[in-house]
């Protein structure tokens, strides 16, 4: 890799200034939308517009925009150079805050309302750019780690424009005026480090646009949907909001009503959220070893509902106290357990939410991957308003808010549960990495040989029941295999490969039709331009050598001359999954202990026309070693 981790994106054109553009423009969309609604709240008595309903107004007209006019930002996102609408869209921001300075200056609270409707088409527009622009600059190995980044940034950005439009505003005589001056300087910094955005050409520039949204809202659902797994995948970022939205709406009165708090302990809270979504969005990198590794949006998940449960059990063990200030709540260990599961389960979201990004951008198609996007958006909207309606509803129907974190803790665990059965795909990943990082330490040398895209077929030495596991550990798009039909038959590793869509396989003279369907389907898999492996010596190795390696590839290749792809699996014999000297597997219980290595070695693919039995047998020998 050009560079150790995701950090040093930072210091890298292709992606710094698209940084600090984005983090710009959240921070100053929450230092006006906060400070406008501290401002209505405290400041000024409105009959028309009561304290109570001002924040739920504004919220309201900022997500508008989102579900009007998605559809239509994500065509002009696919249609035109990024880094052209990126400077238009900052150059619309400045003159917005403009006008919202004056609105400001004179405390008009229609025209701010106007401005927050405006902020919020701002966002519209700028969102399928953002993460469109990702996957044209950053590699497969990168994008994990660049969307951590992204995710890290808009939260922290989210945080300091709430502190910083709170302070401001709050300032006597001047504070409105401070906020107008900050917002617009905000903006015109935004615009100056647009200007050093890289080129970004167009994916689809002879896109006709459809300036009907509703129409084209349809459309753009229907687009998404026609790919299974990033439709699914949209639905769980979406679900992750909701799921987000209401811990953030709760905020305040959890503070008040239950931890006994003051203003302080509120924005504590949003603190600690805000820094755990940003700690899990980084750790994805290392978690992932820099793949987009959607297993872990299992563990997300997991940690989502097991830290909202125990929130309400922290919540329910507190103390009754007074109005506590900041450093009295602290002074109680009974708080650190609630700020520890807040913590913990916004990190968690984080880690749910980012593979989950990195695997729209990778596997939608280029010409619609903003379109994509932009149904994201309006998915995203759709569900932020259903947490409210819901939350309201059952706050009103007499659930406490610690009951309403329950709820949602354990629908999470309903909902990903759905979308988990949906795809098996997430578990049977989750699953290796659980095998490649607390059962076997797992390293892959090569792995940059195994293609990213097109069809090929991956020839692998075969020494225990989980190296097909191993194999789809290592690869970044999904492996169909072909497989022994006898392991069907093994009660727990049969479901794994069925859910898998593994190709059963038995000899042409004990079953021929399951001998010929078996290769109907790879051709299939090959058609489809996906990744086929196969285990060319026909069965595990029963004393740990390599055995020779049987015809049935070349059947394959003679119809469809893709590129073959030698890999080793190392270190694997006489371990549990493996045969061991005159025996059989999985009988000794961790009889090499936890965590012993196991290597993969990946050489690199060989045209077609060069391949044999015996060459690519010599070349998974030497990799051995």
């Amino acid at each position: 890799m050009s560079h150790p981790n995701q950090f040093s994106l930072l210091g890298q054109r292709r992606f710094a200034p698209f940084f600090w553009v984005q983090f710009l423009g959240a921070g100053n969309d929450n230092v006006f939308k906060f400070a406008f609604t501290v401002m209505v709240t405290y400041q000024l008595q409105l009959s028309w517009l009561p304290p109570a309903q001002a924040g739920l107004v504004i919220g309201a007209l900022f997500i508008l925009p989102f579900l009007l006019f998605s559809a239509t930002s994500g065509q002009l996102a696919d249609k035109y150079p990024k880094e052209v609408l990126i400077r238009f869209v900052k150059t619309l921001e400045i003159a917005i805050m403009a006008v919202a300075a004056w609105g400001f200056a004179r405390q008009d609270v229609p025209l701010l309302l106007a401005c927050v409707f405006l902020m919020g088409l701002h966002s519209t527009l700028f969102g399928p750019v953002k993460f469109a622009y990702l996957p044209q600059h950053l590699d497969e190995r990168e994008l994990t780690g660049g969307n951590g980044m992204v995710e890290m940034g808009t939260f922290v950005a989210i945080l300091l424009g709430n502190v910083a439009g709170g302070l401001l505003v709050a300032v006597p005589q001047v504070g409105p005026q401070y906020v107008a001056v900050a917002c617009l300087l905000l903006a015109m910094l935004g615009r100056l480090v647009a200007q050093a955005i890289p080129a970004s050409p167009p994916t689809d520039p002879g896109l006709a646009i459809n300036w009907n949204p509703f129409t084209e809202t349809w459309r753009n659902l229907r687009l998404a949907h026609g790919n299974v797994v990033v439709f699914r995948s949209l639905l769980g970022i979406s679900w992750m909001w909701f799921f987000g939205a209401v811990f953030l709406s709760q905020f305040p009165v959890f503070a008040r009503q239950v931890l006994h708090g003051n203003e302080q302990v509120a924005s504590l809270l949003l603190v600690v959220f805000s820094i755990g979504v940003g700690t899990g969005a980084l750790l994805c990198e290392m978690l992932s070893r820099r793949h987009v590794e959607i297993g872990l949006v299992p563990l997300g998940a997991f940690g989502m509902t097991v830290f909202s449960v125990d929130l309400y059990l922290a919540s329910r063990a507190l103390p009754p106290a007074e109005a506590l200030a900041l450093g009295a709540f602290l002074a109680q260990p009974a708080h650190w357990r609630v700020l520890a599961d807040l913590f913990m389960l916004s990190l968690f979201a984080g880690i749910f939410s980012v593979p989950m990004y990195a695997l729209i951008q990778l596997r939608s198609q280029p010409t619609h991957r903003a379109r994509i996007i932009a149904a994201n958006n309006i998915l995203n909207a759709l569900f932020m308003i259903a947490s409210s309606l819901m939350v309201g509803a059952m706050l009103a129907a007499g659930l406490t808010v610690p009951e309403v974190f329950l709820a949602v803790g354990l629908l999470n665990a309903v909902v990903a549960g759905y979308i988990f059965l949906l795809v098996p795909e997430y578990l049977l990943r989750f699953l290796a990495w659980i095998l490649t990082h607390l059962v076997y330490r797992f390293r892959v040398r090569g792995e940059e040989h195994i293609p990213t895209a097109g069809p090929a077929v991956l020839v692998c030495n075969h020494v225990s029941y989980v190296d097909a596991v191993l194999l789809m550990a290592a690869s970044p798009r999904p492996i169909r295999f072909i497989m022994d039909h006898r392991i069907f038959a093994m009660p727990v590793l049969g479901a794994l490969f069925r859910l898998g869509k593994a190709i059963p396989i038995a000899p042409q003279k004990d079953d021929p039709e399951a001998y010929e369907r078996a290769f109907a389907e790879a051709r299939r898999v090959l058609d489809k331009g996906d990744l086929l492996a196969i285990f060319p010596e026909g069965g595990l190795t029963r004393d740990g050598q390599l055995a020779e390696f049987k015809g049935g590839l070349m059947k394959i290749l003679q119809t469809h001359p893709v590129p073959v792809v030698p890999m080793a699996l190392g270190n694997l014999w006489g371990s549990f999954f493996s045969r061991v000297e005159g025996g059989s597997a999985m009988r000794r219980p961790f009889r090499r202990g936890l965590l012993s290595r196991v290597t993969l070695d990946v050489a690199a693919p060989l045209p077609a026309a060069t391949v044999t039995p015996a060459a690519l047998r010599e070349r998974v020998a030497a990799l051995l070693g």
